[in-house]
């Protein structure tokens, strides 16, 4: 019996915890001077001894059938460390924590292996970061179909260099990749702006969704610092969620602008097919941005007449993964079956240790075709034909 049980599961937000190594594994030697150590990024905290314990423990469950079912039994123990954790860091080992699952696929994104990147000292130091990364991933998980690699292309380089990223990351293996929904500088164009309808093109014609993450932000601080001088000590939250509790409040600002922005600008009328899969932003704040959408439309349609009701556009081009713990039967209720998606957040321990019983209990009298919606219908046509991993 898998942790899936009956269901049928695809899973749209997982991640590695990599060695300390993952970067430079796959780097040449001169793509290698550019890329900072991964202890010495400062995002996120590495422990070494943690990798080491995490290394340990993959030869001993590989040489222990007892011991591998003792982790098997505990791959949601969000108490363990993530690199001790089924399926962290090796391919193989990943691909057995699926069979555990019992997932049809699942999307794998980076975690210390971005901070890397996008943290990167220069413009030059992101670009080699990006690229490696993305090759890096899509070697990854590139023996098991069911793995699909998420990469990163920041489209703060330009639509010109993150056009030939992109194209390199399809080379690579990736089957998508999240992209920055927001520009720190304020002189940049916008993302939405013809310039960038190359890079949008891509997706469209790859047939695969824009990915927008948690953390994946441009460096755009949604909070303003001043709130943080309030006379109370500072609680950091941790993890790739924002630094602070009112970062969580407005952790969903960056895409829903760059969503509205994306509708507005008339960028999806532009490229048939392109679409957007929001993650770990929850998903709480969506039909109150849909009425909202609907009703700025309303009070500018004699400036900017459209053929479709901006709240249809975004029903039919984004999809959302909530949170576990969100009220996903009440979202159903408010949205219809079609836009919300199960992500299980694996290994991190933002998923919680049990995401399917989260999900359920909020879920009592969801109709059973919206349940399996949720969990796999909603999300199967729009990740895009696995056979776009070459």
């Amino acid at each position: 019996m898998t942790y899936a049980s009956d269901r049928r599961i695809i899973d749209v937000d997982s991640h590695l915890f990599e060695l300390d190594d993952f970067l430079h594994s796959v780097a040449t030697t001169e793509e290698a001077a550019y890329i900072l150590a991964m202890d010495e990024q400062t995002e996120l905290p590495v422990s070494l001894e943690a990798i080491e314990r995490g290394r340990e423990h993959l030869d001993r469950r590989n040489a222990d059938p007892e011991a591998m079912a003792k982790f098997e039994a505990g791959m949601f123990d969000i108490a363990r460390s993530p690199w001790s954790r089924l399926g962290a860091f090796d391919p193989a080992d990943r691909s057995h924590a699926l069979d555990v699952l019992g997932f049809e696929r699942q999307v794998v994104l980076g975690t210390f292996s971005f901070h890397q990147v996008a943290h990167a000292r220069d413009a030059k130091a992101l670009e080699v970061g990006a690229r490696v990364h993305n090759r890096a991933m899509g070697r990854f998980c590139a023996h098991d179909d069911r793995l699909l690699a998420g990469g990163y292309v920041p489209l703060s380089l330009g639509p010109e260099i993150a056009g030939a990223l992109l194209d390199e990351a399809f080379a690579d293996g990736c089957h998508t990749v999240m992209i920055d929904p927001n520009e720190a500088d304020p002189e940049a164009r916008s993302f939405t702006h013809p310039d960038f309808d190359p890079v949008w093109a891509r997706f469209a014609e790859r047939d695969v969704p824009v990915i927008l993450h948690i953390a994946v932000d441009g460096h755009y601080d949604p909070v303003t610092p001043s709130f943080k001088n309030n006379g109370r000590e500072l609680t950091a939250v941790g993890g790739d969620a924002p630094d602070s509790i009112l970062g969580l409040v407005a952790m969903r600002n960056s895409v829903e602008l760059f969503l509205s922005a994306m509708i507005f600008d008339e960028v999806f009328e532009r490229h048939d097919g392109l679409r957007c899969l929001s993650l770990e932003r929850g998903a709480s704040w969506v039909p109150g941005w849909l009425h909202q959408l609907d009703f700025v439309e309303r009070m500018t349609r004699r400036l900017a007449p459209r053929d479709r009701r901006a709240s249809e556009v975004a029903r039919e081009r984004v999809r959302l993964a909530p949170f576990a713990g969100e009220p996903v039967g009440w979202l159903i209720e408010q949205l219809g079956p079609d836009m919300l998606c199960f992500a299980s957040d694996y290994p991190h321990p933002e998923g919680s240790s049990d995401p399917i019983r989260k999900f359920e209990a909020t879920m009592d009298g969801v109709d059973p075709t919206a349940f399996d919606a949720f969990y796999a219908g909603n999300i199967e046509r729009f990740l895009g034909p696995v056979s776009a991993v070459v």
